[in-house]
């Protein structure tokens, strides 16, 4: 799993010393007269304490030890790479910036993160950063605020960097997690003259979402009883899939073979097969049980979308019983953006933390796909899942 670390070294500035926040220079300087003390490298030291990503033995951390390491990107001095080499980690330093930090230079280091496919984005600070963040987000990539910031108003914030830590350790380890949409959000100042006596309402406006991973009770949230009916997470994930992709006429939707594709196959008028894979074209002509030659022939051919899911038991996601997407036709697509991966919670609760495995016969492509992925689970809900090469 990669994930990158962001960390506003300028967050909390003003808080301890009775300011609103730290967002621009001017604040930040009043901040600095009054001797504020920014927290984002206190908070990011219990981060990696709890995750248990200092070397040695961490009896209280979240990480299981038997997972392969996290691999982290940041960017450099103050901004993540300080924190990280403090703690003894490796990482890969992405870019750096000039002294004294700006808004500007998050934008960019979230910019340069989403270009690089990183799994998680852990970024430091407040809803000013937040926003920083969003300015530059990509709703293929998930984000979670560690909070150190002076303002706290954004939902994308974990509630301490402990809670944080519990989060990326669960993903790393395995376990299913929801991926939710959360607003960011940010005080807004009052105009001059237009706070009434006694109004101390706290306004704020919400200004997009993000992606965030959310750790709940799964069987808390689902349908019938505390528990998920299978047969019903099935049709609604057809039910998304048929009515998303129903009139699009631009891309090839090539679907995978199981069950749940099945079904989709169906609502989109396909009588495909169960075992194969079956090509839905712009033009809403169809290839039944397509062969690896002609899915290479579609995805050369302009816009392709896959529809997959995983064996059942085994947890292979490519190289089982779906062979015809090779090592040529995968490099035709872009990973994750060209797939949707299909599967119920029971189905991946079932795995037992087990990854989603890839076995494309190209060790290169299966560390590309190697990671975090998005599975639609229901109608219009999302689950994150680790994915990785056999070992």
């Amino acid at each position: 799993m990669k994930v990158a670390l962001l960390v506003n070294p300028l967050a909390g500035l003003g808080g301890t010393v009775g300011l609103k926040g730290s967002d621009g220079a001017e604040l930040q300087a009043e901040a600095r007269s009054r001797a504020g003390q920014a927290r984002g490298a206190a908070r990011v030291a219990v981060f990696l304490q709890h995750l248990g990503a200092f070397a040695g033995d961490q009896p209280d951390s979240f990480l299981d030890p038997s997972v392969r390491p996290i691999e982290w990107v940041t960017w450099g001095g103050p901004m993540g790479a300080d924190c990280l080499q403090e703690s003894g980690l490796d990482f890969e330093q992405l870019g750096e910036a000039v002294a004294p930090t700006t808004a500007d230079d998050t934008v960019r280091a979230t910019l340069t993160f989403v270009d690089h496919g990183v799994d998680l984005i852990v970024f430091v600070g407040g809803d000013g950063t937040a926003r920083d963040v969003l300015s530059a987000a990509s709703g293929m990539t998930s984000f979670i605020g560690l909070p150190a910031g002076v303002k706290m108003h954004s939902g994308v914030f974990a509630i301490s960097p402990r809670a944080a830590a519990r989060v990326v350790a669960d993903l790393a380890n395995g376990r299913l997690i929801e991926r939710v949409a959360r607003e960011v959000r940010d005080y807004v100042e009052p105009e001059a003259g237009a706070m009434a006596v006694g109004d101390r309402i706290i306004r704020t406006r919400s200004y997009g979402e993000l992606w965030v991973p959310e750790v709940n009770d799964l069987l808390q949230q689902t349908k019938v009883g505390g528990k998920e009916t299978e047969a019903l997470a099935v049709t609604e994930i057809a039910s998304y899939v048929t009515e998303h992709w129903f009139d699009d006429d631009q891309t090839a939707l090539i679907i995978g073979p199981g069950s749940t594709c099945l079904e989709i196959k169906r609502g989109l008028g396909i009588s495909g097969t169960l075992l194969g894979f079956d090509v839905r074209l712009p033009d809403h002509s169809f290839i039944i049980d397509a062969t690896a030659q002609q899915l290479l022939a579609v995805t050369q051919q302009g816009s392709a979308h896959v529809v997959l899911s995983f064996t059942r038991q085994q947890a292979f996601l490519l190289g089982r019983g779906n062979q015809q997407l090779t090592p040529a036709v995968l490099s035709n697509l872009r990973w994750p953006h060209d797939f949707t991966v299909v599967s119920s919670r029971h189905k991946l609760l079932g795995l037992e933390q087990r990854p989603l495995l890839v076995d494309s016969d190209d060790e290169v492509l299966d560390a590309r796909l190697s990671g975090l992925v998005e599975v639609l689970t229901g109608y219009d809900e999302r689950s994150l899942y680790r994915v990785t090469s056999p070992i």
